[in-house]
């Protein structure tokens, strides 16, 4: 299925508005606002002429004629002209969503899986083989940690090398050409909030002939991964681009040689692996997804003057968009600068009993937020990294990776008025601080 996204369909023609702009291409840097690519995205419309498009909730899809399925199953049919066998492996409904992600991120191609840990799986899967090797961040979500520390050495013979990704000298060195499949990072790291290099690591792993994925889940929007040099872009769905808390998802972005080949009938990992999108899923989906540089913009506008506020306070605070963060420059030479620094921020509490006792006030005090894990929610979510998202992680692991036992993550929302959540906020640091803690620097 070579040719999936690089024609269009006579019922695409027939459904898309006139701005359409298919086939895609990778774009660069300079190409602009992630919006402006959403916005000239071929809109779906519905089987009747709905504004929104139809939902394709067919797990299976019939022909007309008996040798139209042996073509299909050659390849030589497919949904690039409307073509679909089965919902496992295209959608038509998924397929819109996909679209809407490649725009996002500026890659040719996009498909939509059941989780960000299946389209991470599934990625992978598809770029490494048995006996593999992967450099990746020694810094990542746990569950991520896990997969490459455990899961993938016992069961497919894949190693990996963590090293600190802030050092690109270190992971050139780690990388070992002809040996190293894939370079793995995020843009920004969970939880500790390093910033990638992104056009320095993607330049030393093509040196290597290495393939450079990236894990874009913290920054939609506001970092381009592509766009800036990396080959794949990952997502959780589930966070920032779904915003309600209600949706477990992810994606692939990236060439379109690449998500054919993970959609292949005999070695495509989506496939064969089977982490389905549901199309009311996508759906749903794909009406968020347009107003995401909305609510991007209010969670780094909010995150950077609580942080500003904290720091003022007298607290340890962690944000790039700090100009004391030790990146701050290095993530202002590379975002969208229309939608700040990101929605994270981290307060150091040095212990956990002093973070315990922070979210606590904040939750049953301040009202302020939720102790909760994930981000990218409406209200605020906050969490001890070190005993949660991170746990996966041994005591050693997590020195090294800069997580101390009182960092809180917290993923800063957008309800209500900003003075109004300070205030929430304010109060309950106040009332910790009567009680000596934390310590005022």
């Amino acid at each position: 299925m070579a040719d999936t996204f690089q024609t269009t369909t006579t019922a695409a023609k027939r459904n898309r508005s006139n701005n359409d702009t298919e086939p895609k291409k990778k774009l660069t840097c300079g190409d602009g606002d992630p919006a402006a690519a959403l916005a000239s995205t071929r809109h779906e419309f519905g089987e009747h002429g709905g504004v929104n498009m139809s939902i394709e909730a067919s797990a299976t899809f019939t022909v007309m004629e008996p040798e139209t399925m042996r073509r299909m199953f050659t390849g030589e049919l497919g949904p690039d002209r409307d073509y679909f066998i089965y919902s496992r492996h295209f959608n038509p409904t998924v397929l819109n969503l996909s679209r809407l992600m490649a725009s996002l991120e500026g890659t040719e191609a996009a498909y939509c899986t059941a989780s960000g840990m299946s389209a991470i799986s599934a990625v992978l899967f598809q770029l490494t083989s048995s006996g593999g090797h992967v450099v990746a961040s020694r810094t990542l979500y746990g569950g991520t940690h896990a997969l490459l520390t455990h899961f993938l050495p016992r069961t497919c013979n894949i190693t990996t090398t963590f090293v600190e990704i802030s050092d690109v000298e270190k992971v050139d060195e780690a990388m070992i050409e002809g040996k190293t499949n894939v370079l793995f990072f995020e843009s920004v790291s969970n939880p500790t909030l390093t910033v990638a290099n992104i056009p320095e690591l993607s330049r030393a792993a093509h040196r290597k002939g290495v393939t450079v994925v990236v894990d874009n889940t913290f920054t939609p929007m506001v970092v381009s991964p592509a766009r800036l040099g990396a080959d794949v872009v990952v997502h959780s769905i589930s966070k920032f681009i779904s915003g309600g808390a209600d949706i477990i998802a992810g994606a692939v972005c990236g060439a379109a040689s690449l998500v054919n080949s993970m959609m292949d009938l005999q070695q495509g990992a989506i496939m064969l692996l089977g982490p389905t999108m549901n199309a009311k899923v996508a759906f749903e989906l794909s009406e968020r997804i347009p107003h995401l540089g909305l609510r991007m913009k209010e969670h780094s506008n909010r995150a950077l003057v609580f942080a500003t506020r904290l720091k003022n306070l007298g607290l340890k605070v962690i944000y790039p968009g700090l100009e004391d963060h030790p990146h701050h420059e290095l993530l202002k030479s590379m975002h969208n600068k229309n939608y700040g620094y990101g929605g994270l921020l981290c307060i150091d509490m040095e212990t956990e009993e002093r973070a315990n006792k922070l979210m606590n006030y904040l939750q049953n005090y301040g009202q302020f937020g939720f102790m909760a894990v994930s981000l990218g929610y409406y209200e605020t979510l906050m969490s001890c990294s070190g005993n949660s998202t991170s746990s996966e992680l041994t005591s050693e692991e997590k020195v090294l990776a800069g997580i101390s036992p009182g960092l809180v993550r917290m993923s800063i929302g957008y309800i209500g008025t900003l003075e109004q959540k300070w205030t929430q906020l304010e109060k309950a640091v106040t009332r910790l601080q009567e009680y000596g803690f934390p310590n005022k620097n």
